[in-house]
Order: structure tokens, then C-alpha cells, then sequence
């Protein structure tokens, strides 16, 4: 029993170990699978993408794998590839990435669907396939913690969306010792990219008259659910439970 608890512990350190590494170790390798037609590595092009699709999923994983979903808004002059800011609650374990300066993956997801075979010019031999985009950003986790500092990142999060929305919510009008303690429960983070990984998966390889003929057939593809409608479906399935 001893020697297959030793055999155990073993394994289970190398695995830690492992994960120790990969968390603060600098990225020099890629974090996804990219065919040369689908690599995008114009910085400018990325930049517009991760700005519009700005909703991401922040991956770490020391002490263990966790993902969380936030808005961020991304200073294209900060260090070579640009540098991410956003914020997560004080109660989520992935506190613990952010005040160690571990290496983290932030994923910015663009448009995406199904790709019918019936829909390209020519249709003989032809599979179906799923077209996306993607931008992976890569770089180790700094914390923001003064008040000043996480205030002025909030306000600029905030004035990117509402901008984006065309609304008038001022955040530097909301009374100071209400905004403070709220963020007291927070802890804001910035992330110099290190890494920028670009994947468009458009069947931008394929024929022009494919090209032409997709994009035809697309104007007339079921769209997905809006936020609206499957924010109305929920209500009404929470009603009936």
C-alpha cells in the first residue's frame, strides 16, 4: 500500500508540476492548431477583431483549469502585440492566476455556423464544415489593485461599451463611497500580449465562385437566437418552473 501511495504521490506532483510550469513559464509555443491558409497574422486586422468581439473566455490553469467569461477592452500600444484589461470577482479561484502573474490564454470569438455542402458553386465531393474566427491572445496576468488605478479601468470598460450602445450612463457620476465598496469585490488584471494568434476558418481557400456562392447562401442561413430572444425564451421557461 505504501509504495502504491508513493507511486500515486508521484504522479500526482508531476502532473502539478506540469501545470506549475505551463502557468508561469513565457508562451513560445502556439496554444492552438492553425492551418497556413486559415493563419491571420496582420496585427491591425486582429486588433479591429479582438475590439469588436471584445466578450472573451480567460483560460488558466494552475491550480487547476478554469475559464471565466468577461468583457475586456484591449490598449493596442501597450508592449508589442497590445495589452488586455478587465476584471474578475474577488471570489473566483482564478484570483489566484492573476496575483501569481500566471501565463494566461484570452480566446475572442467572432462570428461562426454551419456550412452546408449544397452551398458552394460546385457541389460534387464536398463535405460539410463549420466556419469560425478566433483570436488567442498570450501573456502573463498582472493584478490592479489601487483605487485610482481599477476606477480608471472600470470607467474605460464601461465608456467602450457604452459608446458601442449609443447610451449616456456616466460611471464618475455614481456616488464614490457606494462605486468603492463595490469594488472592493473585485480585482481588476492586465495582460501584455506576448503571443497573438490569429485563426479564420472562412473558406477563404476555396474557388471564387465557391467564395461568391457562399456568401449568397449565408445572407439566407437561419441566424442563431438574438440575446433578446433567448433572453425572453429563459423568462418564460423560468415562469413555468
Amino acid at each position: 500500500m505504501r509504495r502504491r501511495d508513493l507511486l500515486a504521490g508521484l504522479a500526482v506532483a508531476t502532473v502539478e508540476a506540469r501545470a506549475q510550469n505551463l502557468a508561469t513559464a513565457a508562451p513560445n509555443k502556439e496554444s492552438l492548431y492553425i492551418p497556413k491558409p486559415q493563419l491571420v497574422e496582420d496585427r491591425r486586422l486582429l486588433h479591429d477583431f479582438m475590439d469588436e468581439f471584445s466578450f472573451v473566455d480567460l483560460v488558466t490553469v494552475s491550480p487547476s483549469l478554469r475559464i471565466t467569461h468577461i468583457p475586456v477592452f484591449l490598449d493596442r500600444n501597450g508592449g508589442t502585440y497590445g495589452t488586455i484589461h478587465g476584471h474578475i470577482s474577488r471570489q473566483n479561484p482564478q484570483i489566484e492566476a492573476i496575483e501569481n502573474k500566471q501565463t494566461a490564454v484570452v480566446v475572442f470569438h467572432g462570428p461562426n455556423g454551419y456550412i452546408s455542402p449544397t452551398w458552394y458553386a460546385k457541389t460534387g465531393n464536398v463535405v460539410p464544415t463549420w466556419n469560425f474566427a478566433v483570436v488567442h491572445a498570450t501573456g502573463k496576468l498582472g493584478a490592479v489593485e489601487g483605487k485610482k488605478e481599477l476606477n480608471d479601468l472600470l470607467s474605460k470598460l464601461i465608456a467602450k461599451f457604452e459608446r458601442y450602445e449609443g447610451t449616456n450612463y456616466d460611471f464618475s457620476k455614481i456616488d464614490a463611497t457606494y462605486k468603492y465598496g463595490l469594488m472592493g469585490g473585485i480585482i481588476g488584471f492586465e495582460l501584455e500580449i506576448e503571443l497573438l494568434e490569429g485563426k479564420f476558418k472562412l473558406g477563404q481557400d476555396r474557388s471564387a465562385a465557391d467564395k461568391q456562392s457562399l456568401l449568397t447562401k449565408l445572407a439566407d442561413a437561419k441566424a442563431p437566437p438574438s440575446l433578446r430572444d433567448f433572453t425572453a425564451r429563459f423568462y418564460e421557461w423560468q415562469s413555468k418552473t
